[in-house]
């Protein structure tokens, strides 16, 4: 089984800018994160966009969606901005015949105190175990993008009422 990892951006790329004074989406953080747990399967990484989630725009989220649907590869891994990775797993709903899982992190990879590894963790390991369709992992949870929410005040995932 081979995994293939679509990055986008996100919190989970972020890094502090001495230059700019600010957070900016920098290089994907997947590879390392792997590399650094050892990771013992076979994973192939495309970088798709490299910016915050809401600043992906409807034709970007379209173009994410195509190239998704023509991968070949059955098991789909996307690294997102956690903000409209909601709105990329519904965008991406009707795509038949593969496992989709998104993840993110709400603080960057890179930090001390960060969710980034274990939400990637959780999510690979989801990502071999459940049936066809697209999901979202966070925070130790499986959610279905349809009934998934963002709690900003608790800073987590949460399934919203059906």
């Amino acid at each position: 089984m081979k995994i293939k990892v679509f990055t986008t951006g996100g919190s989970i790329d972020k890094a502090y800018s001495t230059q700019s004074s600010s957070f900016e989406v920098g290089e994907p953080q997947v590879a390392s994160i792997l590399c650094d747990a050892n990771a013992a399967f076979e994973y192939e990484i495309e970088p798709l966009l490299r910016k915050d989630s809401l600043e992906i725009t409807p034709a970007e989220r379209a173009a994410l969606v195509d190239r998704v649907r023509s991968d070949p590869h059955h098991y789909i891994l996307i690294t997102h901005g956690t903000d409209s990775m909601i709105a990329t797993g519904l965008a991406l709903a009707d795509i038949p015949g593969k496992v989709i899982v998104l993840t993110g992190a709400m603080q960057p990879a890179e930090f001390r105190h960060t969710d980034a590894h274990f939400n990637l963790g959780g999510a690979i390991t989801a990502l071999q175990t459940l049936p066809e369709g697209v999901y979202i992992v966070m925070n130790g949870q499986v959610f279905d993008p349809q009934y998934a929410k963002k709690n900003l005040a608790q800073n987590r995932f949460e399934t919203r009422s059906r």
